[in-house]
């Protein structure tokens, strides 16, 4: 696949499409919404399990993008016109996006090849300066460690779902962090002492 090319309108008609408003979803989708907004409220934030994130959510900056196709073709035009609404928005309108997809990707490892094909498109594109993506699912496990670990909650999500975060932000905010490493050992810490009993409640979809 060659260069994906990303054409923009005027700002004003962007906003209008590119601000988020659950209204305009089916009943269904605002399900999935709602599920993730109390992921992120309760777990996310609410265990401070990402230090940056908080800001955005409670500016109602984040897009929520819900994909309930399974064909390549499909997959692959989702994920270029959230490419585009994320890029061609102001980020004091959408910060950052969420791609939960409710369909077809509930084994992991189906998962991790999507989001290895979407990480191969972003550098076809030469995207990779602009943006960065980050993983969850239901089932998340991080390689190499124990199956019944806690930390892989720190991943777990309702639903499969990419991240995409512009990179210049997370330049910006890491600059402040004198060790984001500490942050994955911090986010270890804090669910072995809520303990298991309650890191399941709130992650029900992970157990």
């Amino acid at each position: 696949m060659g260069r994906i090319c990303f054409k923009l309108v005027k700002q004003e008609r962007i906003y209008r499409i590119n601000k988020f408003d659950p209204k305009t979803l089916s009943i269904a989708h605002q399900d999935v919404v709602k599920n993730t907004r109390r992921w992120l409220e309760q777990m996310v934030v609410g265990l401070n399990l990402c230090p940056f994130s908080s800001s955005v959510i409670a500016r109602d900056q984040v897009y929520y993008a819900i994909c309930d196709a399974t064909t390549d073709a499909q997959l692959k035009q989702f994920y270029v016109n959230e490419l585009q609404r994320l890029l061609g928005t102001n980020e004091n309108d959408v910060a950052t996006s969420l791609l939960m997809f409710t369909q077809g990707l509930e084994e992991f490892g189906d998962y991790l090849a999507l989001l290895d094909w979407f990480q191969q498109l972003l550098e076809k594109a030469e995207l990779t300066e602009h943006v960065q993506l980050a993983s969850f699912h239901p089932q998340y496990q991080f390689e190499g460690v124990a199956a019944d670990d806690l930390s892989h909650f720190t991943n777990r999500s309702p639903y499969p779902t990419i991240h995409l975060l512009r990179q210049d932000q997370m330049t910006k905010v890491l600059a402040h962090v004198l060790d984001p490493e500490k942050i994955y050992i911090d986010n270890i810490k804090t669910l072995n002492k809520l303990g298991r009993r309650q890191v399941e409640a709130l992650c029900p979809w992970g157990i």
